[in-house]
């Protein structure tokens, strides 16, 4: 997650510097937080998925 958060602030940063407009570069941030945000909510979920097949998995074995 510290990956994320760190090219969710240094893509604006990085916008603003090569000439992009502020408000361009604030709505690219918002972007990445909502797709980064979602990204996790879908990985935890799959992850509790896994977890939960494997235990079933082990009963009927």
């Amino acid at each position: 997650m510290r990956w994320a958060a760190f090219c969710c602030v240094l893509v604006p940063v990085v916008l603003v510097v090569y000439g992009a407009s502020l408000g361009g570069a604030a709505g690219t941030a918002l972007g990445l937080v909502s797709v980064t945000a979602a990204c996790r909510v879908l990985l935890r979920r799959s992850e509790r998925g896994l977890r939960g097949e494997g235990v079933r998995g082990r009963r009927r074995a």
